[in-house]
């Protein structure tokens, strides 16, 4: 049995990004990560803009201008003026070249199209130069960024319609268990309703990982075998919920063995999610999660999501990390690490009650898990801990 450290480290150093990439219109691809640099077509802005509602300024020394014009958003003509000349000039319009300095109306007075500013005007003062935001021909958004909407809209801003983008896997739910039936149905004595498979896919499809296949398979062993031997064929990702253990009717390891598959490691020391699998064969993935809900939960936002964010060349491909004072104590039982459920807001994380594994209900409140190391043994009310904070 590994460490959750020493687990982290072998899905890292055993995912590489894809080569494959699709070109997808700009609107398009939120939540894609670049494939390649991006370099901007213009100067942003692409002329001298005013940054404000006011008067454009040729500047004197005496404060006193005459009002020659008007330019608004959208204006293609350009005022010349002299030396105490001024024009209306709206946020967003072209401040004209022979101007200097524009000021907000707040400041000024007109009388009689004589226009008079009540406090000093720098030069340059409100104007967004030529190129503030970026230059034509530097990198507007580097290779591997995830594309948010504010960059979507940047992108947008200096005129980019289509980008190439990281293609995202396939991926297949492998769901095992005789007693899971579909929502819907009715429950005989003995069966549970199937929510991995929902669990896992709505996971996948919030990341915007939307090329996924789901399938059930019963607690037999030529079933187990046949279905992943399919899900491993058609798909670069499979993810098998349950069957992983060693019960009498656990064959996922087994199966997993006789199809070829390198087992990279397999027991984490941690709480939930110990029975964890993960392997290779040639290029495909497989990770086999613990069938109980809020493990395979723990298991996908740990080391799923990082494999999947890292195979799509994101930069940032991990959970944000960061500390929080809790308002919480808690006492660990055993020496394993432990991701334990919990509410972060503003700095501070309250622990959750309801830690077991097989609680979905605390998980559906959470927006963040607790990290408590193997080597600690407590939390007690205001100690400073580290958190994972939920995507």
């Amino acid at each position: 049995m590994i460490s959750v450290e020493q687990a982290i480290t072998i899905v890292e150093n055993n995912t590489t990004a894809t080569q494959h990439f699709e070109t997808k219109k700009v609107v398009e691809a939120v939540g894609n990560t670049l494939f390649e640099n991006i370099k901007s077509p213009i100067d942003m802005p692409p002329f001298r803009q005013s940054a404000m509602d006011g008067y454009a300024l040729s500047l004197n020394e005496n404060g006193t201008y005459t009002i020659i014009g008007e330019v608004k958003a959208g204006d293609g003509h350009h005022p010349a003026l002299k030396k105490g000349e001024a024009v209306r000039i709206f946020t967003g319009a072209p401040v004209p070249d022979t101007a200097n300095a524009v000021v907000m109306q707040e400041k000024t007075s007109v009388e009689n199209n004589v226009l008079k500013i009540e406090s000093p005007v720098l030069k340059n003062e409100n104007i967004r130069p030529l190129g503030e935001q970026i230059l034509k021909g530097q990198i507007a958004l580097y290779k591997g960024t995830r594309l948010t909407p504010a960059g979507i809209a940047f992108l947008t801003t200096i005129g980019i319609t289509e980008v190439k983008v990281y293609q995202k896997p396939k991926i297949a739910v492998v769901v095992t268990g005789n007693e899971l039936v579909a929502p819907g149905q009715d429950l005989a004595y003995g069966q549970i309703y199937e929510s991995n498979a929902v669990m896992l896919s709505a996971s996948l499809h919030a990341l915007g990982f939307n090329n996924v296949s789901t399938q059930n398979v019963s607690d037999d062993y030529k079933n187990t075998l046949d279905t992943l031997n399919e899900a491993i064929n058609n798909s670069d990702v499979v993810l098998v919920s349950g069957g992983i253990s060693v019960g009498d009717y656990d064959f996922v390891g087994k199966a997993l063995e006789e199809l070829g598959v390198e087992q990279l490691f397999y027991k984490v020391n941690q709480k939930p999610g110990k029975p964890l699998f993960f392997g290779k064969k040639e290029h495909k993935m497989v990770f086999a999660l613990p069938g109980n809900p809020a493990s395979a939960l723990s298991c996908f936002y740990v080391y799923v999501y990082r494999a999947l964010q890292k195979m799509c060349g994101n930069l940032n491909f991990s959970l944000h990390r960061t500390t929080a004072i809790s308002e919480s104590s808690y006492i660990k039982k055993g020496d394993r690490a432990q991701f334990l459920k919990a509410i972060y807001s503003n700095g501070k994380v309250q622990i959750l009650k309801g830690q077991n594994s097989s609680m979905l209900h605390t998980f559906a409140l959470a927006n963040a898990m607790v990290y408590l190391a193997e080597t600690a043994n407590s939390i007690k009310v205001n100690d400073t801990v580290e958190v994972l904070l939920l995507q």
